[in-house]
């Protein structure tokens, strides 16, 4: 069923896309690390991080819009080169026991110039699959391959961090990661690809259009920070459980086994039948996230603790999925990659927020705190779902690029 998504992307640019965006899943846990390694304390390796999830909340949508107005190409490849210079800058303050100052300002930059590569890999995969024709149901099995490259990488590189840490140091893991910035994320920004959403495209659209949001867009970013919020309040819980049980080497299996089961169900979310709509799918992504999350207050047991949130992953990644086709289906097509941008650093701010509130919740009333919060942010996002009417254009109402550049 990925067959015409492969075809249509060619060999190199989801293995350059995936590689590309490693660097995003490694930098929050690698600066944390190697922070608190080098300065022995966590305050200033959450000061630290807190920098960089912040840095990449506010300025991806302005990564995402200068790639609407500009065109990709120069866009990802200032921003790829730039990320790999603050990345290894931040490491070698870190190594040279900077002050918290310089850190904190170091960490914002390395997340100011994350240069986006998921959120405009998907905008751009879509695009190419509108120039082919493709109906919603294509475009929906490309959102779902996306979809699973993100979920891939979520698990990949937290675990190459340990990897690296475990093994050599955790600078190791940063400096790798900063290599695959820039040669990763050069040739994403050089790919023939990278035409099909050229600055030509945009500027056929009237001023009007390029502005004009519907209010549901809105919506979906909030539900993307409530999903943000379950992240973050899932892996203060899973932390703080693992740690009262004495086994918090556990902690980072237990969150990729989640990851495991997510990509699994994203990558089957191209089965659903077309009769399914997107509004459908989102009511009930979001009560299986209510059903699936409630259970974790209770849980009290590490057995328990990996098939609760085992189950939950099932539900992750088809409401990411589902909110990312939605708003592919509403934004002015001149406004994708801004829109895509919005969502992914949504998730990037309510987890760094809701980690922050649900790690002292967890230290003071313990896990099922942190679960409760988790909880919390899934009843909002099916109050949200039930609630918000979405108004889908149909395919042929989109606007199409004239022509789309040869894959490679």
């Amino acid at each position: 069923m990925y067959r015409d998504t492969l075809s249509l992307l060619g060999p190199a640019l989801p293995v350059v896309s995936f590689l590309g965006r490693l660097p995003t899943a490694m930098c929050q846990l690698g600066s944390l690390l190697l922070v608190a390694e080098t300065s022995g304390s966590l305050t200033t390796a959450g000061l630290a991080g807190g920098a960089l999830a912040a840095g990449q909340t506010v300025a991806g949508p302005l990564v995402g819009r200068l790639a609407d107005r500009c065109g990709q190409r120069p866009v990802v490849l200032a921003a790829s080169l730039a990320n790999a210079v603050a990345v290894t800058a931040l490491v070698l303050a870190a190594l040279g026991r900077a002050p918290t100052g310089l850190l904190m300002l170091l960490g914002a930059l390395a997340g100011a110039t994350v240069p986006q590569i998921g959120p405009l890999a998907r905008t751009r995969s879509v695009r190419l699959a509108r120039a082919g024709g493709a109906d919603d149901r294509a475009v929906a099995t490309v959102l779902s391959f996306e979809g699973t490259l993100d979920e891939i990488s979520f698990v990949l590189g937290p675990a190459l961090v340990g990897l690296a840490a475990a093994v050599a140091h955790p600078a190791a893991a940063l400096l790798t990661a900063a290599a695959l910035l820039a040669s990763c994320g050069t040739a994403f920004a050089l790919h023939p690809t990278a035409r099909s959403v050229s600055v030509r495209k945009a500027t056929r659209t009237s001023a009007a259009e390029r502005t004009r949001l519907p209010a549901s867009t809105y919506a979906l970013r909030v539900t993307m920070v409530l999903q943000g919020a379950m992240f973050g309040a899932s892996q203060a819980g899973i932390t703080a459980l693992t740690e009262r049980l004495g086994a918090p080497d556990q902690a980072g299996l237990v969150y990729a086994a989640m990851g495991v089961t997510s990509a699994a169900a994203g990558f089957a979310m191209a089965a659903v039948p077309d009769r399914i709509g997107l509004a459908t799918r989102w009511r009930a992504s979001t009560a299986a996230l209510v059903v699936l999350a409630a259970p974790l207050v209770l849980v009290d047991g590490l057995g328990w603790l990996y098939a609760g949130v085992v189950v939950l992953g099932v539900a992750y990644a088809p409401h990411l999925i589902t909110v990312f086709g939605l708003t592919e289906r509403t934004v002015p097509p001149a406004r994708l990659a801004e829109s895509m941008a919005f969502l992914t650093s949504g998730i990037v701010g309510g987890q760094a927020l809701a980690l922050a509130v649900s790690g002292r919740l967890a230290d003071t009333h313990g896990a099922p705190a942190a679960f409760g919060v988790a909880a919390g942010a899934a009843v909002a996002c099916a109050v949200l779902s039930w609630t918000v009417r979405v108004k889908t254009a149909a395919a042929d109402d989109r606007v199409r690029p004239a022509a789309a550049a040869p894959s490679a």
